[in-house]
């Protein structure tokens, strides 16, 4: 067989447990996955990662998956200190779990880089270094430092015997060369990290094989080791086109998302979801999940009770950011919340549940908020102007929208809370720069192509959010 760049030409064992060819054999019904990948992995063998993931102050979080069952561990040790290496506790990866494995190193020095080597079956995987720098503890000790998000949304990756017919959708894969050449401290995927065909949607198991493919894609390897990333879904990588609550395979859907992506946590132990926060010196990230209790679209907008987000998620928005005493709130999710065009999705069409949340937020008068979501297949940038209670104007919310990554671009709705002049409509990605001190302190909205030419950028001061 004839490889490509992408994914390079395999023998029959390693086509079968790659799942290039799977999904031909699932569809057909000759076997049932994930039994068929039962064979050992090749020792020093990866499929896909390693991957960072989420990266505290004292942990860290190492994501990889081997073509077979397999015993990894990782190797660690300070870079100005390698001598002083040390082991993870060895985890056994096996086909009920995708073959995935989240190792975990702790006991790890705020504010140091740490040189992580991965081994599969006791033999090193070669050419695959990863360094993972802790958090620094910088509270109550001086400023906050400087540092640099990522953010994006939209990956899709061409998959010809599974996509429509016509020109490729996907493409500028180059993209993750110009993230990677950013050194960001973070990267928040904002949903459709990649998309679920129609074959896929049809069983749990074809959903499997969709992220086990995308996962793997050459082009990615790099980037997801060269920055710790976490990630919220969109209807894409959750189910079917505008997914919903009715969405018969959401619960194995959730669990392929907890398998692939290493979040500090997922939803609650009492409300299901990938809801989380996520915090990085001065700024708190609140991870949305728009899909798992979200009514249908297709409801009236102003019936009662109608959710996209849920009453319980919601309550726990309030809570936390209530209890944040981060400089820069980021609320972030896979739809756009502050547009109020009606040409497509958005928080807009849940009127009641989006004017309660708003009107809450201003009589809290919490600073700070920033809104971050994808989606669309554009940039923009939504000025969203709010009232005046009690002879006080407070100040006008904004949203970031940053997509597309690689799938088709759009050309946008007639959006009318857009600031002039923010409209992208290229393959690009977001660059969440925060600097300065005090009084000064800022927050750089950067857009960048996929070679990483700025296309945009807009300042916004800390004093423009509610800050005396």
């Amino acid at each position: 067989m004839q490889g490509t760049s992408e994914f390079p030409a395999l023998n029959r064992r390693g086509f079968l447990r790659t799942g290039l060819g799977a999904g031909a054999l699932v569809a057909g019904g000759a076997w049932t996955f994930p039994a068929a990948w039962a064979d050992p992995a090749p020792p020093g063998m990866l499929h896909a990662g390693p991957m960072q993931g989420y990266v505290a102050a004292r942990s860290g979080v190492v994501w990889l998956q081997t073509p077979g069952a397999a015993e990894v561990f990782i190797d660690f040790a300070p870079q100005d200190q390698r001598g002083a290496k040390r082991r993870t506790a060895p985890v056994k990866t096996d086909a009920a779990g995708e073959f995935c494995a989240h190792i975990v190193l702790d006991d790890l020095t705020p504010g140091v880089s740490y040189l992580c080597q991965a081994y599969v079956n006791g033999q090193a995987v070669q050419g695959k270094p990863l360094r993972l720098r802790t958090q620094k503890i910088w509270l109550f000790r001086g400023p906050p430092p400087e540092f640099t998000v990522l953010t994006g949304s939209c990956a899709y990756i061409n998959d010809p015997p599974f996509d429509r017919p016509g020109p490729p959708y996907g493409g500028g894969y180059e993209i993750y060369d110009a993230m990677r050449g950013e050194h960001a401290d973070l990267m928040v995927w904002l949903g459709d990290n990649l998309y679920f065909r129609e074959a896929d949607l049809l069983s749990p198991q074809g959903m499997a094989l969709r992220y086990r493919r995308d996962r793997a894609f050459a082009p990615l390897q790099d980037f997801l080791r060269s920055t710790p990333q976490v990630a919220i879904w969109d209807d894409h990588d959750y189910g079917p086109n505008d997914g919903d609550l009715s969405f018969t395979f959401k619960g194995e859907s959730l669990r392929l998302f907890k398998r692939y992506w290493a979040n500090p946590a997922y939803g609650l132990p009492e409300v299901a979801g990938v809801f989380t926060k996520v915090n990085l010196f001065d700024a708190d990230f609140f991870l949305l999940d728009d899909r798992y209790w979200r009514d249908a679209d297709a409801s009236g907008p102003g019936e009662r009770g109608k959710t996209m987000f849920g009453a319980e998620q919601l309550r726990w928005l309030k809570n936390a950011l209530l209890f944040s005493r981060a400089r820069f709130k980021i609320i972030a999710a896979g739809g756009q919340m502050l547009n109020d065009d009606d040409a497509y999705e958005g928080w807009n069409q849940y009127p009641v549940e989006r004017a309660e949340f708003l009107g809450w937020l201003q009589q809290a008068r919490i600073p700070g908020v920033v809104f971050l979501s994808g989606d669309r297949h554009i940039t923009e940038l939504t000025r969203y102007p709010r009232p005046r209670y009690g002879g006080k104007a407070d100040y006008p919310l904004l949203e970031y929208t940053c997509s597309p990554l690689n799938s088709g671009p759009s050309r946008g709705d007639a959006n009318p809370n857009r600031v002039p002049g923010t409209l992208v409509a290229e393959r690009n990605y977001g660059v969440l720069r925060f600097t300065g001190e005090d009084k000064d302190r800022a927050l750089e909205i950067i857009t960048r192509d996929v070679a990483g030419t700025t296309l945009g950028s807009q300042r916004i001061e800390a004093g423009q959010l509610g800050w005396a």
